[in-house]
């Protein structure tokens, strides 16, 4: 298990990816795999960064963990702030059978990010946003 700690900012994305990264690195997977993964954090990142802490800035924690499940590698990445309470998981996933002029704003990205990791969760913990999603690195 491993872990970083880094301000809720869009400037430290790529920090948080080649993190992420450097614990892949001892399981091979696949570039789509790699894609999805990236895109699941951007999003889970990127929303911490710019609505957590509105208008103030704070700390995001990011605890790796990579194992076996079956047999299969797996990676659980975990991420937490001490922002305002809010539950991505809650929001009703948008009907991508809708236009993109019919559909209202908000809700693709968390949607996709669903869609790629095979579990995903998110929990209040005291004063902590704890969003956890992991991945069978095929």
């Amino acid at each position: 298990m491993a872990e970083l700690v880094v301000k809720a900012a869009d400037a430290n994305l790529d920090s948080v990816l080649e993190f992420v990264h450097s614990q892949m690195e001892k399981y091979e997977s696949s570039p789509k795999t790699t894609m999805q993964m990236d895109l699941a954090i951007e999003e889970i990142f990127v929303n911490i960064a710019h609505y957590a802490y509105q208008p103030g800035q704070g700390d995001v924690k990011i605890v790796c963990q990579t194992g076996e499940d079956s047999g299969q590698p797996v990676i659980k990445i975990e991420f937490s702030d001490s922002g305002t309470a809010f539950n991505p998981l809650a929001k009703e996933d948008p009907d991508v059978t809708l236009g993109i002029e019919e559909r209202g704003i908000g809700g693709l990205g968390i949607f996709l990010v669903k869609k790629y990791m095979d579990i995903v969760s998110y929990e209040r913990k005291g004063n902590l946003n704890v969003f956890t999603m992991s991945k069978k690195l095929v």
